[in-house]
């Protein structure tokens, strides 16, 4: 990228970020991307970790995103990512009889209807009625008379921060530089035209420019902030709405479903993952730092009352066994509440050589990717093609039912579980073999991780290795969720992971213990931020603790 011109150079590594790069480099363009911190580090690893068309923008009259969104879920269901990407059944409670269920049975039919409009099946089925008997059935947790019935419908959810990681490392397979921790601190510009932009390497120290035919800007919540660096007031704005979720065991709530729950303010969601709940969300203003959008004791103790309202067996807060807060960034007005601000996205050429792209949700993410490129190559000299990541899948896709099919013959072949093998797919797709290899060749690497037991030592090498993690903190926040699934958040996998990333980036001792002691300050300083009563105290404790740990 240093040395020499791009024709995209994309600053940003969220998920819209990473899709832009790949987009651009699918159709045979020269693709940079930077990344101030890692991939995935800030909204896009902090998500419901839902793929889903949005039900409640039925009611907002917003089909048109409904649609897309339906749309993109079943490519990445069958074509993209099968491997990453899983349906998930929903009851949506009824507390009304028959008015209820017409209405909410008549939005249900119009969402598998856009389901089907993209012209391929929806790879889930169609939503089904309950009456209060088959309800309390399928979840017995339900406290009684808090439903007269409901439907269940499909969704889908994914791990975030892996498939963010996944589609750059498919961008890097076709082609595309991709470097994490290199920070955009200005652009680079000829006249009114942006021509690259001033990179700092946050790993080494080294300033360096980058030279671009055009610039896509993709920073979410910092766009403003990125945009400032040019000089010139955006076309629009970015607010950003903070929500929080929690992590809880799967044996504290009996039920075959997840749950789609109304608030005052918007929809509470209780989501199965794995060996755990998610719940949530919030949907406030935030103000504050960006990087570390820290919830609050009112946050946690909101999500809480919310649930046990339909719980026989009330939560508490010792049953929470991870908490985090991430930031959606919303097209903004001047005074709307961010529950009503838009979740479409907007992409402008603020200035020639530089386009904006900015709003929208995580499944679009391939649509506004499209978008971003689409402008920027109109900017470009001869016929370029169009895009072609509808049929793109990401690494470890291709073969993936087969190999899913052949799990058990896997595992005896590697002397492993299938249930082992069956988690190793379910995250690495057909790549897990070259997980797999190395425990082939050190067998000390299929051993499980201290205080995670769902994963395996030999990931954690894998992820540096093979996936870009740089710290401690990028492999037990994003390339695992240690940090949010452990009881101890990843204090005691730290050692172990410092441990077996030096061994792969050649980190002496003492840089060994610090990244052990920047992640626990990090684990120390989220505890003490979600006993604070608001926002601004929140905030002043999460910052106490260090970015990163930096080489001595």
């Amino acid at each position: 990228m240093r040395d020499h011109e791009l024709d995209i150079l994309v600053v940003g590594g969220g998920i819209v970020g990473v899709g832009s790069a790949l987009d651009a480099v699918t159709r045979g363009l020269s693709v940079g991307l930077v990344e101030a911190r890692d991939w995935s580090a800030g909204t896009s690893s902090r998500s419901s970790k839902l793929v889903h068309g949005g039900i409640r923008y039925l009611e907002q009259l917003n089909f048109g995103l409904v649609r897309e969104a339906l749309i993109e879920r079943g490519l990445l269901l069958q074509r993209i990512a099968p491997h990453l990407v899983k349906p998930v059944r929903f009851l949506f409670p009824l507390t009304h009889h028959l008015w209820e269920r017409a209405y909410i049975g008549a939005g249900m039919a119009m969402y598998d209807v856009f389901s089907w409009s993209g012209g391929r099946p929806p790879g889930v089925p169609h939503h089904r009625h309950l009456t209060r008997r088959q309800l309390y059935q399928a979840i017995p947790s339900l406290k009684k008379g808090a439903m007269v019935g409901g439907l269940t419908y499909y969704d889908a959810q994914v791990d975030d921060a892996r498939y963010g990681a996944s589609v750059a490392r498919t961008a890097a397979r076709y082609g595309a530089h991709v470097a994490t921790r290199v920070r955009v601190e200005r652009f680079l510009k000829v006249g009114e035209r942006v021509i690259g932009v001033e990179a700092h390497d946050l790993e080494t120290g080294e300033r360096f420019e980058i030279k671009a035919k055009q610039v896509v800007n993709a920073t979410g919540v910092w766009t403003d902030d990125t945009q400032a660096l040019v000089g010139e007031r955006g076309q629009f704005h970015v607010r950003a709405s903070k929500g929080v979720h929690l992590v809880v065991p799967r044996d504290r709530i009996q039920s075959t479903l997840g749950m789609i729950l109304r608030t005052e303010k918007s929809v509470l969601f209780v989501i199965p993952w794995g060996r755990h709940w998610i719940l949530g969300t919030t949907d406030t203003d935030w103000h504050l730092d960006k990087a570390h959008p820290a919830a609050t004791a009112a946050d946690i103790d909101y999500i809480l009352d919310h649930i046990n309202r339909v719980l026989a067996v009330p939560l508490t807060r010792d049953d929470v066994e991870g908490v985090y807060a991430g930031l959606r960034p919303l097209l903004a007005g001047e005074s709307e509440q961010t529950s009503q601000l838009s979740r479409e996205h907007i992409v402008t050429h603020s200035v020639p050589g530089l386009v904006v792209i900015a709003g929208g949700k995580w499944t679009t993410y391939r649509v506004m990717a499209k978008d971003a490129i689409d402008a920027a190559v109109s900017a470009l000299d001869g016929r370029i093609p169009g895009s072609v990541t509808q049929d793109i899948a990401l690494v470890g896709a291709e073969g993936y039912q087969a190999a899913w099919n052949q799990r058990v013959a896997i595992a005896a072949r590697h002397g492993l579980h299938p249930a082992r093998v069956e988690h190793l797919l379910n995250r690495f797709g057909t790549m897990a073999e070259e997980v797999l290899a190395l425990v082939d060749e050190r067998p000390e690497l299929g051993a499980p991780v201290p205080g995670a037991d769902d994963y395996l030592q030999a990931e954690l090498v894998y992820a540096t290795t093979h996936e870009g993690a740089l710290h401690v903190d990028d492999v037990l926040a994003r390339r695992t969720r240690i940090s949010i699934e452990a009881w101890d958040r990843g204090v005691s996998a730290a050692p172990v992971t410092a441990r077996l990333m030096a061994e792969v980036l050649g980190w002496d001792d003492e840089h060994e213990r610090l990244e052990v002691e920047t992640y626990l300050e990090r684990v120390r300083a989220e505890r003490a931020s979600q006993t604070m009563p608001d926002d601004e105290s929140a905030d002043r404790v999460r910052l106490e603790a260090p970015e990163i740990a930096q080489a001595v």
